[in-house]
């Protein structure tokens, strides 16, 4: 909707204090409390939490942000459940336009399957949220502050993940875990891709106001009027909104101990989809970062026929084949209980309707252990022989992904080309 209201509200005003202001705002988004409930650890026993090995020979640890909205708790658990490894962190999130009680309903289901969750203690909810647009600045904010919570939490981590309950493995962790044991830890996987789509709404000259991030419910972004120059203290660089990011990075988003983080940040509080810019333009103007980018996603996304709002297509059955031939190590965008995702379970991941998918750290699990017998699956043990968390036992899969991440690296993709093309 266009912002004659808001436009007349501050004609007396220069536009830059009101984007001084609402910029404010959203670093303050960054230091507000945790809100954090405790890990789903028996209290009275914190001698079964197992600290994963880290160093030279040991699988890398990855900090997982699952963030949903109404309606969305359970496949936030399905999710979970496919990609949940002891070695890793999680972070779960319902936004503000979930419900209270949906909220604890999906912290029961947590502390309910408290025999894994409880034992390693890696799993965290926000119990507080606050409203989020994929569209506006509040999405950004959200990232950030995850990132801000999961560096709070437990800075042991090496990349960043963020997903939704659209997202599914194509891997099991032992496989991508496996995977990444090999790469440098300093890489980045951010796509600079040339999708017109992206493209033509990464307009930085537009002005919107996202009221999400000083309104306790979701609420529509604001157009205004008025469009503004492109800077020229810094260059503008932009692609695909999914990322999987390193510790340092992270570090330095949140922290911006030079301050260009933080002055990009007020930049793009007045720019759509600022999502698909930040993290690639930090990248770019910040020489210690420049070369540390693979261009990839390491995501499967139909983008045959882009939908009107400039959304992936939603993969189905027919996408199976190409999907998992792809080696990618996430898909995008399934629907509640598709059936591909049964498909993907029971021949990708071996994981039974309610179980996690089993690995190195989790014996006697998955499909080909388990007795489908329909009246046993609500009492299902999560994992009945726990291993070693420190080894993992990579599929097929996992060594096709690690000669996929080879190849991308060999082809020189690890450079700073992608850095010359701005917006």
């Amino acid at each position: 909707m266009k912002m004659s209201k808001i436009s007349s509200k501050f004609s007396s005003h220069p536009r830059w204090i009101l984007g001084l202001l609402i910029g404010l705002v959203l670093l303050s988004s960054l230091s507000r409390p945790s809100n954090v409930r405790d890990k789903f650890s028996d209290k009275s026993d914190n001698s079964q939490i197992r600290v994963p090995s880290k160093g030279i020979g040991y699988p890398p640890v990855l900090a997982y942000w699952i963030c949903g909205s109404n309606g969305e708790s359970q496949r936030m658990l399905r999710l979970l459940k496919a990609i949940y490894h002891p070695r890793n962190h999680y972070l779960l999130q319902l936004d503000a336009a979930a419900s209270e009680s949906e909220r604890a309903e999906l912290a029961f289901s947590l502390q309910s399957d408290g025999s894994v969750f409880g034992a390693f203690g890696n799993v965290d909810v926000v119990g507080k949220s606050y409203a989020v647009d994929k569209m506006g600045s509040s999405a950004l904010s959200a990232t950030l502050h995850a990132a801000a919570l999961l560096l709070k939490i437990g800075a042991d981590w090496d990349w960043f993940i963020s997903l939704t309950p659209s997202d599914y493995p194509l891997v099991t962790q032992d496989d991508l875990l496996h995977a990444f044991t090999f790469l440098p830890r300093d890489l980045n996987f951010i796509d600079y891709s040339s999708n017109n789509g992206w493209k033509e709404r990464l307009k930085t000259d537009q002005i919107v106001i996202d009221p999400n991030l000083y309104y306790r419910e979701n609420t529509p972004i604001m157009h205004a009027v008025e469009t503004r120059t492109t800077p020229d203290a810094f260059k503008i660089f932009g692609g695909s909104p999914w990322m999987i990011l390193t510790r340092d990075f992270m570090e330095y988003c949140v922290h911006g101990w030079d301050n260009f983080p933080r002055k990009l940040l007020m930049y793009l509080t007045n720019t759509a989809y600022p999502l698909e810019l930040y993290f690639h333009t930090v990248i770019c103007n910040t020489p210690e970062f420049q070369n540390t980018t693979i261009n990839s996603t390491l995501r499967y996304i139909n983008w045959d026929t882009p939908t009107s709002t400039g959304e992936p297509q939603l993969l189905k059955i027919s996408h199976y084949d190409t999907m998992i031939a792809s080696g990618s190590a996430f898909g995008r965008t399934f629907e509640e209980n598709d059936p591909v995702l049964r498909k993907i379970d029971e021949n990708v991941l071996n994981r039974t309707a309610n179980g996690i998918a089993p690995g190195k750290w989790c014996l006697g699990q998955g499909m080909l252990n388990k007795s489908m017998d329909e009246s046993s699956k609500d009492k299902e043990e999560l994992c009945s022989t726990k291993g070693n968390i420190d080894a993992v036992k990579p599929s097929s899969y996992g060594i096709k992904l690690r000669v996929l991440l080879s190849k991308l690296i060999e082809n020189g993709r690890v450079k700073t080309t992608q850095c010359q093309q701005q917006l």
